[in-house]
């Protein structure tokens, strides 16, 4: 029995995941669009779709929108899964682009993949030559888990198996889908959109810098000298991305350009997103359509589809999508950023009607087997093949994952706290109960925290805008507290707005540093980026003459970070390496095999130590200094693990003296923090997978596993309790014990992300071994 005769009978429920309309990209408009094709088509039982947020607010979306989930969230992604296994759903359709899904190069969307029960059916929107680590990592896990992926083109065919190694039975070659259109005559359009008369040139789709639309500006004098008639319709929206980030700066800079070249009147900008049908009528008003592209390694490109598939003669930069799709005579290409080579393309094509006419007649001919309804009767086949597949296999007893399986749940980031406890100067150091308490002021140390935390919570809090107002605030209490004239930092600020203090501790300094250089790190905004680069420099040299090793410690955490980003800052890199020798000189002088420690008394962020020497160690190559980072981190988790297995930071009443009695309360926040990101460097350094459940450990302290079983983490306020005493929880929520779960909690979800990464590289690597052993 043929495919198409059996998917009738066979599929009853069909999920789609990715994006969808109202959400304005591509991604959004192609799931839409193959919906509205899978059903209707006769017998393909219940279309629907699971969706990605990328605002807290979501989208208003149609009924066929049947669960949504906030793309930072890895949570939502596993309660995603459940709700389709539950729904008992025959297939799952993916589109994949990395940007839409949460975590490192969208590594949380395995998490859902790896937990579905029925047959997966991958459709890639981007294939990349080159992939980044993390990129390939993810990539390889889905084509793992996923029966089938779908590609757009042959070219992306060759790139699965050479550069993913991904097995050539395991891919689909299904085209971009395109609406059904005549095929006419451009004049009959013409007179409502106002270029009756005119030769139309188009471009369509959501307009951002990549696009090359100024390669086509650049080209108009001379295709207006040669065709004064001409004129150009951009059509499209800014992307929802760009426009947050850089207003219209780019469609005005544009519309500068045409002015000063003289071709203002030869422009039309339609500055919106319009729905299929009238799309399908620009297209019908268009004589040329042009895609003047930047990127050559743009693998599909659903606006080239929709054109060609409307029989319009097409001019284009190379790009890899292009390149096929125009090949036989189908359209023409010019090289990138050519203007010259675009208006010679353009005039020749107007000058030669009969020749243009051709062009549009072979493009129509060879999209008829990409209309909608062919694309979603390949796609249905394509379910049948591997439901059919899986039917065949032994069947696994489906069991719900216990708690031993799954990962413990982790809250989502509520930053509700740390905003209360925030005004126009910074955060504020304590608060009573809740309550901010103006009476201590402010300090360096907190505001540096709260920069790094706001920064890190960006791939996890969907409100980009207050992460960004909140980063300018603690920035600015930074570039406030230095002296310039010292070339220190001041810590504490009284509520009055007076300094307290010329100067400030070496400790407050270094975690100064430390938030600057992740700020450089971390910073999506230029602006934010070049004012911590600015002061990092500035407020660097002074390390040199401490004496303090945490306040080395700290800094060489924040020299990692800046480094991550400039690397080849030699002045930083020499900084990094004198105060790398000192630290662990110091560790040397004090350490024995019974006592690795740097000191006579193990006291305060203990873990800062542990991650520094890891840090700097491994980056100079330094095998002594990781070791040394290993030791003392392995040595500080067994004195702090219970014997019944949870987290006892060292407390702050007596601390714990060599040779003494270590103080068992009251246990403060900042060492779970400290150690937390330790166990992440740890993890990073050697893989295992330890180092993950003793972070986890460490944070489930926060939550009540700890020698009272009481939670610090308040779920209600999104804040931290100041302590564990012998009594109970302090209940004042200050910022410093607030600031270290936030840093914790993100730091977990990292780790996390990590952990996804190299799973999926070791099973890609189990996975050849065993093709070579049975080659």
């Amino acid at each position: 029995m043929a495919y198409s005769d059996s998917y009738r009978a066979s599929l009853k429920k069909i999920a789609v995941i990715g994006n969808h309309l109202p959400r304005q990209c591509g991604i959004a408009t192609f799931t839409a669009d193959l919906l509205t094709a899978l059903g209707d088509e006769e017998g393909a039982g219940e279309c629907w779709a699971v969706v990605m947020n990328d605002t807290p607010e979501g989208y208003a979306y149609p009924p066929r929108v049947r669960f949504e989930l906030n793309q930072k969230s890895l949570s939502d992604y596993r309660l995603a899964a459940d709700f389709l296994n539950m729904s008992q759903v025959d297939a799952v359709c993916l589109q994949h682009e990395f940007g839409i899904f949460g975590g490192e190069q969208g590594a949380y969307v395995i998490e859902l993949l790896g937990a579905l029960r029925m047959p997966v059916v991958t459709t890639l929107h981007t294939v990349l030559q080159e992939p980044l680590p993390e990129q390939l990592t993810v990539m390889k896990r889905i084509g793992q888990i996923s029966d089938r992926l779908v590609v757009m083109s042959r070219r992306a065919e060759r790139i699965l198996g050479e550069v993913y190694g991904i097995p050539r039975g395991k891919v689909a070659m299904i085209h971009h889908g395109i609406p059904d259109v005549p095929f006419v005559d451009p004049n009959f359009y013409k007179d409502q959109f106002g270029v009756e008369g005119r030769k139309v040139l188009l471009t369509f789709g959501l307009l951002s810098p990549g696009k090359g639309i100024e390669t086509m500006i650049d080209a108009l004098p001379r295709i207006v000298k040669e065709n004064p008639e001409a004129v150009y319709v951009v059509l499209g929206a800014t992307h929802p991305h760009v426009r947050r980030d850089q207003g219209e700066g780019y469609r005005h800079s544009l519309q500068r350009r045409a002015s000063e070249l003289g071709v203002a009147d030869h422009l039309i900008f339609h500055n919106r997103f319009v729905d299929l049908n009238e799309l399908c009528e620009f297209l019908g008003a268009a004589d040329i359509y042009v895609t003047p592209y930047l990127n050559q390694e743009q693998i599909v490109s659903g606006t080239l589809a929709y054109a060609l598939g409307a029989g319009k003669a097409t001019v284009s930069t190379p790009y890899w999508y292009a390149e096929e799709m125009l090949a036989e005579g189908r359209g023409r290409l010019f090289p990138f950023q050519d203007a010259e080579a675009l208006a010679t393309e353009i005039n020749d094509l107007l000058a030669r009607e009969v020749e243009r006419h051709a062009i549009r007649k072979r493009a129509y001919t060879f999209c008829r087997k990409m209309i909608w309804k062919e694309v979603a009767r390949r796609y249905l086949e394509l379910f049948t093949e591997v439901k059919q597949e899986r039917e065949c296999k032994p069947r696994a007893v489906f069991r719900t994952k216990t708690l031993e399986i799954v990962p413990r749940e982790i809250p989502q980031p509520k930053l509700d706290h740390l905003i209360r406890l925030t005004d126009d100067v910074g955060i504020i150091q304590h608060a009573k109960f809740i309550v901010p308490n103006r009476y201590h002021g402010y300090c360096t140390d907190d505001n540096a925290r709260a920069l790094i935390a706001v920064l890190m919570a960006q791939d996890l809090v969907p409100d980009e805008d207050a992460l960004t107002n909140l980063a300018c605030t603690y920035m600015s209490f930074l570039h406030h507290a230095f002296d310039e004239n010292r070339g220190r930092f001041r810590n504490f600020m009284g509520y009055d707005r007076k300094w307290l203090e010329k100067e400030g501790s070496q400790d407050s300094h270094g975690r100064a540093l430390w938030g600057l250089g992740e700020a450089v790190g971390l910073a999506r905004s230029e602006d934010i980026l070049g004012a911590a680069h600015e002061l990092f420099e500035k407020a660097l040299p002074a390390a040199l003459d401490f004496d303090a090793p945490r306040a080395w410690a700290f800094t060489l955490v924040g020299i990692h970070a800046y480094l991550r980003k400039y690397g080849g800052d030699r002045c930083v890199r020499r900084v990094r390496e004198q105060l790398a020798d000192r630290l662990f000189a110091f560790y040397c002088s004090y350490a024995t095999d019974d006592w690795p420690w740097i000191e006579e008394t193990v006291t305060y962020a203990n873990g800062k130590i542990s991650q520094a020497l890891l840090m700097s160690g491994q980056w100079l190559q330094r095998g002594d200094m990781v070791s040394a980072g290993l030791r003392s981190l392995e040595w500080l988790r067994t004195i702090q693990t219970d014997s019944r297995g949870h987290f006892v930071p060292i407390g702050n009443r007596g601390w714990y003296p060599r040779a003494g009695l270590k103080a068992r309360f009251d246990q403060q926040p900042i060492e779970a923090q400290a150690m937390i990101d330790a166990c992440r460097e740890a993890y990073h350094v050697t893989s295992d997978p330890k180092w993950i459940a003793a972070a986890q450990c460490c944070l489930e302290w926060f939550l009540g596993r700890n020698d009272l079983n009481a939670p610090l983490y308040d779920y209600q306020t999104g804040g931290c309790r100041d302590g564990l005493s012998a009594t109970g929880p302090n209940r004042n929520q200050g910022a410093e014990s607030t600031l270290a779960w936030l840093l914790s909690l993100s730091t977990l979800y990292r780790m996390r992300n990590a952990q996804v990464s190299v799973e999926a590289a070791e099973q890609a690597e189990k996975l050849k071994e065993k093709k070579v052993r049975v080659a």
